[in-house]
């Protein structure tokens, strides 16, 4: 992606320096906050949130790596005796963390590094969407609006949140630029192309393709761009949909291995929600722009009802689409802060439209630093290590004394899967009450189970077992059964 790039990389004049137009640069701020991000940038992923979530990429990118680099066969860790192979997003996010282990040998920051990087993109094409299609200040003030949103966090963690949300974005602005030009028919291409593995990553980055509708109805571009965007559009719907609702069955069905959440039933969802209404609406106010973010973005959508309502309707219509997701997500759309990520970009350009319309230039200017502020400080605790599980670092160590790496392993971390991949092993993962029953573990070891790993702290609890105990420390305990 080279345009993009050579956009984001762009030196600076010393005429800008000079005039003061540094600060009012969009590629300034995303540089800035890049080079802030890069902080830790190599740390493990054992933060203080979605432990879990970034462990089980890792895990696919390290089979990837070690075992079957074959794209269609993602593998996790923790499916005991069998092959791994199991339904989930497509792995576009863990196959460049493969591809760039190819280069310089395996590490898992690699996806942080991948993902800062692409989200950075998407802030830039952002930026330049509303632009285009704007001006200047709405977009300036809705993209620092989007960087220090929950977008500041997620945007460095092994995760495709915000990684496919971007490829979306950056897609939306090929779309947008090829129908104000109508040449460089490469980036219909790119459109295509960018739209299709944004979606294929996770699938709720289609909520970024809600501004496509009013591009499509809007008699100011050529009738012939719009037709084939249209198209475009439509085909690059089809990996997507065959992948989630065709060939994720299939993998569960054959490898006998079901992973992957594909939301709930929406009357199952919908009762969920409504029985936790406050802790789901808590999410908008609390996660995705903070509080005082959210009070500005109300304002925005008040304010576009009464004076603009071509942009009323575009969020009315994001938010609709937005809550399909919530109905098909239930309680985890409540428990995990990443399903607010494909709508934040909207409700960025609300706050932003607030912010423009507020006549006093130094308020605007206040409101958007409190904005900043509030949501960038309360992400920095992102950047710290749960110290209680650092001993894990050192799992894999301690085992290669009493376990080879093909041997098959239990870890009494109930469902979590993170232990198994600081392990770099394969197995089980299973609570203290499953571990102390003698039937479930004489059948693991009809399975293949040759070691179990009692954790004592991190993800788990210490646990006597009448078998064999060949390790014991202030962390784990080690049994042969």
């Amino acid at each position: 992606m080279p345009h993009f790039i050579s956009i984001f990389l762009k030196r600076y004049n010393m005429n800008s320096l000079n005039s003061g137009r540094l600060l009012n640069d969009m590629r300034f701020w995303v540089f800035l906050f890049f080079v802030i991000r890069l902080y830790g940038i190599t740390q493990p992923p054992l933060e203080i949130a979605h432990n879990w979530r970034q462990t089980t990429v890792t895990m696919v990118a390290r089979n990837f790596y070690e075992t079957d680099n074959n794209i269609f066969h993602p593998r996790i860790d923790i499916g005991g005796q069998l092959s791994g192979i199991t339904g989930m997003e497509f792995p576009v996010f863990n196959y460049l963390i493969y591809l760039l282990s190819l280069l310089f040998g395996y590490d898992h920051w690699y996806g942080r590094l991948i993902n800062l990087f692409v989200s950075s993109i998407g802030i830039i094409a952002f930026y330049d969407i509303i632009r285009r299609l704007r001006n200047h200040k709405l977009a300036f003030y809705a993209g620092l609006i989007l960087l220090s949103s929950l977008w500041f966090t997620y945007s460095r963690k092994i995760m495709p949140d915000t990684f496919s949300v971007a490829l979306v974005v950056i897609g939306m602005q090929q779309a947008v630029i090829y129908l104000l030009k109508g040449t460089n028919h490469w980036r219909l291409a790119l459109f295509f192309l960018l739209t299709a593995f944004g979606l294929l990553s996770k699938l709720p980055a289609i909520a970024a393709m809600a501004l496509l509708p009013f591009l499509l109805l809007n008699k100011e571009y050529a009738l012939r761009l719009r037709i084939r965007i249209a198209v475009l559009s439509v085909f690059a719907l089809f990996p997507a949909c065959w992948w989630y609702f065709f060939y994720i069955p299939y993998l569960n069905e054959t490898f006998h291995l079901v992973h992957f959440f594909m939301g709930k039933p929406m009357l199952v969802a919908g009762q969920e929600i409504t029985s936790q209404w406050q802790a789901a609406f808590a999410q908008f106010y609390e996660t995705a722009l903070r509080y005082s973010g959210f009070v500005v973005f109300s304002g925005g959508l008040i304010i576009a009802l009464r004076k603009d309502k071509r942009l009323a309707l575009y969020a009315l219509v994001s938010l609709l689409m937005f809550l399909i997701l919530i109905l098909k997500a239930g309680d985890n759309f409540v428990r995990h802060s990443y399903y607010m990520i494909p709508i934040i970009p909207v409700m960025a350009v609300l706050a932003a439209f607030t912010l423009v319309n507020i006549q006093s230039k130094k308020l605007a200017v206040g409101l958007l630093a409190l904005i900043m502020l509030e949501g960038v400080l309360n992400q920095q605790h992102d950047f710290r290590l749960k110290e209680k599980d650092l001993p894990l670092l050192n799992l894999e160590a301690v085992l290669a004394d009493f376990s080879a790496t093909d041997e098959l392993v239990a870890i009494n971390s109930g469902e979590y899967p993170t232990p198994m991949y600081f392990a770099h092993r394969k197995g089980w993962v299973s609570s203290n009450q499953m571990l102390s029953d003698t039937t479930y573990i004489n059948e693991l070891s009809d399975n293949g189970l040759k070691t179990i790993i009692i954790l004592k702290r991190s993800f788990g609890t210490d646990l006597l077992l009448p078998y064999a105990e060949v390790y014991n420390d202030a962390d784990f305990r080690i049994y042969k059964p």
